[in-house]
C-alpha cells in the first residue's frame, strides 16, 4: 500500500495539472470507452426484452459478475507486464491512474457552466450544464442551473476522485479497474426504466456498495475543504449537514458529499427536479441555506472542492509516510 500511495499521489498531481486532454482521446480510445463497449456487448447478449423479472435479474447478475472479473483480469495482466518494466512500469501505472481520475475535468466542466451564465446568460448556462447532468435543462432557472452544477461537482468528487483513489490504494490496478467498470456499468445499465429495471438491479446494488465508504470519506474531505477555505464554522456545518440531511437524497451515497458541500458553502441543494424521463420529489438539503444562487456560488463550491482535493493528497501522503515508517 505504501508504493500504491506514492503512485496514487503522483497520479493525482498529474491529473490536477493536465486533466483529460481531448486531443489525446481524439486519437486514442479512452479506457472507459472500451469498458462501455464491453458492457454494450454483454447487454445485447443477455438482456432480453421479454425476460421475466427473475430471469432478467439473474442475467444482469451474471453480466456484472463477468464485467468485474474481466476488469480484475485486465488489472492483473497490467500488473504482470509492469513487473517486467522496472521503473518504466511505475510510470505506466501512474499514467493509468491519471486517466481514471477527474479532478481538473470536474472543475473545468462546472467552470464552463459559470462562464456560460456570465457570457451568454441563462441559455449559455443551460447549454453548459446539459453536458454534465441528466435533468431537463430547459426547466432550470439560473439558480437551478447553479445548483445542478454544484451537485454534480459534489457527487462526482466521490465517483470521479475519491472512490477510484480509494480502491486503487487498497487493491492496486485490479481494484481501480473493477471500480471503474462497476461505475461505468451503473451509468449504462442500471436505469429504472423498462429495459433495465431488473436487469440492472444487481449492478446498482454493487455500485452502491462500492461507493458506500468513499462517499462518506468524500463528505469528510469536503468538510476539511470548507474548514480550510471558510474556517471552523463552515467545516462543522458541512459535517453536521452531512449527518443530518444525507438521507434526504434518493441515493444512499450521493447525499453525503452533496450535503457536506451544501453545509460548507451555506447553500440549499437538492429539492424537486425534473429529469428527461422522471420527476423527482425531494426535500431540500440544508433547507435553511441560500436558495437563489448565481454563478458566484459555483466559484465558491469550486474553492471547497479544490481544497478537498488537496486534503485527499495530504491523506495519501500521510498514508505513505505511515507505511514507510512501519516498514523501516
Amino acid at each position: 500500500m505504501g508504493e500504491h500511495a506514492l503512485l496514487l499521489l503522483s497520479g493525482l498531481v498529474l491529473d490536477w495539472f493536465i486533466g483529460d486532454p481531448a486531443r489525446l482521446w481524439q486519437r486514442l480510445p479512452h479506457p472507459v470507452v472500451g469498458f462501455g463497449k464491453l458492457i454494450d456487448i454483454l447487454d445485447s447478449a443477455f438482456n432480453g426484452d421479454c425476460d421475466a423479472p427473475a430471469t432478467a435479474m439473474r442475467k444482469g447478475s451474471l453480466t456484472i459478475s463477468l464485467l468485474i472479473i474481466a476488469a480484475i483480469v485486465m488489472g492483473l495482466i497490467l500488473n504482470w507486464l509492469n513487473s517486467y518494466l522496472g521503473g518504466f512500469g511505475s510510470v505506466v501505472e501512474v499514467l493509468v491512474i491519471w486517466v481514471f481520475l477527474a479532478q481538473k475535468n470536474l472543475l473545468d466542466h462546472v467552470g464552463d457552466v459559470a462562464k456560460g451564465l456570465r457570457e451568454d446568460g441563462l441559455e449559455g448556462g443551460r447549454s453548459a450544464v446539459s453536458l454534465i447532468v441528466g435533468r431537463d435543462p430547459q426547466m432550470l432557472d439560473e439558480s437551478g442551473v447553479c445548483k445542478a452544477a454544484i451537485e454534480s461537482l459534489a457527487e462526482n468528487f466521490c465517483d470521479g476522485v475519491v472512490a477510484p483513489a480509494f480502491w486503487y490504494l487498497v487493491f492496486g490496478l485490479p481494484g481501480l479497474f473493477a471500480y471503474k467498470m462497476i461505475n461505468t456499468a451503473d451509468s449504462m445499465i442500471a436505469h429504472k426504466n423498462q429495459r433495465y429495471r431488473y436487469f440492472g438491479k444487481t449492478t446498482a446494488q454493487i455500485d452502491d456498495l462500492a461507493n458506500w465508504l468513499p462517499a462518506r470519506l468524500s463528505a469528510v474531505l469536503i468538510s476539511a475543504g470548507g474548514l480550510l477555505v471558510f474556517g471552523v464554522k463552515s467545516g462543522l456545518a458541512a459535517i453536521s449537514t452531512a449527518l443530518r440531511d444525507s438521507g434526504l437524497h434518493r441515493s444512499p451515497n450521493a447525499g453525503w458529499p452533496e450535503a457536506a458541500m451544501a453545509g460548507a458553502c451555506g447553500f440549499a441543494l437538492g429539492g424537486p427536479r425534473l429529469y428527461r424521463d422522471e420527476k423527482i420529489s425531494q426535500a431540500f438539503i440544508n433547507g435553511a441555506g441560500k436558495r437563489n444562487l448565481t454563478s458566484g456560488a459555483i466559484a465558491i463550491a469550486q474553492q471547497v472542492f479544490s481544497y478537498a482535493c488537496f486534503c485527499l493528497w495530504g491523506s495519501v501522503m500521510v498514508w505513505f509516510v505511515v507505511n514507510w515508517v512501519t516498514i523501516y
